[in-house]
């Protein structure tokens, strides 16, 4: 069995968010029984278990798989999962993706047409802040003094240290997709804070910011070494990574350049890492992602398993999503598709050699055409297969409906291509030489040899993101690239369906974050909603 953190939910009998977030979302506590902390602590194994809930949530939408229970209310629960609202953000609203679908508004999306009352958005938002009361939960009960107050063995409390470094890790995780997706602003809870009747205060960008970054450089040197830890959780390859990434984006949030900052966690992941770069790039997105070597390259995966993991969002949304018209299920190891999810020509037009592998789409061969006059209609938009439920063997994954597939949030090659950028914005500590260097590793594993390779003249900041583009497509990053560009709003870059026009034209610069909920906005006197909302 892949998920080696058995996916168990563990009886907790807290009220997790906070006093508007309740209100709003309707949120139950998660034992309907309310078992206490203390007693659910008295159970072998129960600090592990729920450490594995925090990494859980990443991955599966409530307590009973694939729905029923939902860890939040309000919206339907496949809707809801993490992965699942994390990638309608950040591919959706980008050239990368197009959804035929009529749920509620979510073609505004694409369109850069949501509003303040956006049930999408309202589920993303509380999806993090549900990760993070959970987390805050677990430091709350984790301390020195709980333990000691427990009879707990020094064997023990040195295992929960570790534990408590992971959960600093993916509530750091999630205060930065709040950071990136929402600005300022967003509410700002940590375990030292009381809950129930408490209101969160809004924090700054620079505040929160200044958080993420501390409480990762404080894990990173203590926190389990590069590849100790079990496939799926976090280890010190995973701390640099989001440092990095938090520092490459620096400029947008904080408007204060760190792109020396991110270059030197980029070195460590590269020079201190076991990683390397897969042989295959479509054996990164198959059933059996989570075997050597392709997992040399994942540094932080959300893991699935089609019998343990079940659920509507995570790999089974992005996979289904994609299949459906006349393309075989069972090429996506799949019994049906949901047919609703494509791309743009604008992703396909990226990829102007036919050697390059990494172009994974459905074209006319399978009745999908190009240029799309209608978004409801799934056969306009090349479909996309990046994604898929079958082994790098061709053999079906553990069950036809929910996939095995993992999901690679942190890779090497992004890491390589955040280097690269990073030296060309100004940093320091690396070279353009070095940087050339790791641009054409990734292509000739895209292209098979080194008829892809670049020279120095073409590496320049357009070609980096044209290649993060083709690299990282349907990975959960275009949107904070395009935004770090530049090319998000506004009409310097427009794609088919941006503004609800078939040719793309200009949008709105508000639509660099996304507002917050209105109900919540409205329930906590200390927020105030994103500018021109």
């Amino acid at each position: 069995m892949k998920y080696l953190i058995k996916l168990t939910t563990i009886l907790l009998g807290f009220v997790f968010i906070f006093a508007s977030c309740v209100d709003d979302l309707n949120t139950e506590p998660i034992d309907p029984d309310e078992t206490t902390a203390e007693a659910a602590f008295d159970e072998p194994g129960a600090y592990k278990a729920f450490l594995a809930k925090l990494y859980a949530g990443l991955a599966v939408s409530g307590q009973e798989g694939p729905a029923g229970m939902p860890d939040i209310s309000g919206i339907d629960e496949g809707f809801s999962q993490y992965l699942r609202a994390y990638w309608e953000h950040q591919e959706l609203t980008t050239d990368e993706a197009v959804i035929g679908w009529d749920d509620q508004t979510i073609k505004d999306f694409h369109r850069h047409e949501w509003g303040t009352s956006d049930n999408f958005i309202a589920a993303m938002y509380y999806r993090i802040y549900y990760q993070i009361a959970l987390a805050n939960e677990f430091l709350r009960a984790t301390t020195v003094s709980k333990l000691d107050e427990r009879g707990e063995t020094a064997e023990t409390k040195a295992k929960v240290a570790e534990y408590r470094k992971e959960a600093r890790f993916l509530r750091a995780l999630s205060y930065w997709h709040a950071l990136d997706l929402f600005g300022s602003g967003v509410p700002f809870v940590t375990e030292d804070d009381p809950i129930l009747t408490y209101m969160p205060p809004a924090t700054t960008k620079e505040d929160l910011f200044e958080f993420i970054e501390t409480e990762l450089v404080a894990i990173e040197d203590s926190i389990i070494a590069v590849g100790a830890n079990e496939y799926g959780r976090a280890d010190q390859g995973a701390v640099w990574t989001l440092l990095a990434k938090l520092y490459l984006n620096a400029e947008v949030y904080i408007n204060e350049p760190k792109y020396t900052e991110c270059i030197t966690y980029t070195k460590k992941v590269m020079n201190q890492g076991p990683y390397d770069l897969a042989d295959n790039y479509e054996h990164l997105f198959l059933a059996d992602n989570d075997n050597l070597p392709t997992r040399e390259e994942v540094i932080f995966s959300i893991n699935f398993d089609g019998i343990e993991t079940r659920t509507y969002g995570g790999t089974t949304f992005i996979i289904s999503a994609a299949l459906g018209g006349d393309i075989p299920p069972e090429e996506f190891g799949l019994s049906g598709g949901w047919g609703g999810t494509r791309t743009t020509s604008a992703l396909v037009d990226k990829f102007n050699d036919p050697q390059d592998s990494r172009a994974l789409f459905y074209d006319e061969t399978y009745g999908q055409s190009l240029e799309i006059n209608d978004i409801s209609d799934f056969q306009q938009g090349y479909a996309v297969g990046k994604f898929k439920n079958v082994t790098s063997t061709g053999a079906p994954g553990s069950d036809v409906t929910y996939p095995d597939t993992d999901f690679p949030m942190f890779r090497l090659a992004d890491v390589y291509l955040m280097y690269a950028e990073a030296v060309l914005r100004g940093g320091n500590g690396g070279t353009d030489g070095q940087a050339l260097i790791y641009m054409n590793q990734i292509r000739q594993r895209a292209y098979g040899d080194a008829s892809g390779d670049i020279d120095l003249v073409d590496l320049t900041l357009d070609f980096i993101l044209d290649e993060r583009a083709r690299e990282l497509y349907w990975e959960c990053h275009r949107r904070t690239d395009l935004i770090r560009f530049n090319k998000f709003t506004g009409g310097d870059y427009v794609w088919p369906w941006k503004g609800d026009i078939k040719e793309g034209t200009a949008t709105d610069s508000k639509y660099n974050l996304f507002p917050l909920p209105a109900s919540d906005v409205n329930a906590n006197t200390n927020l105030e909603q994103n500018p021109n909302y």
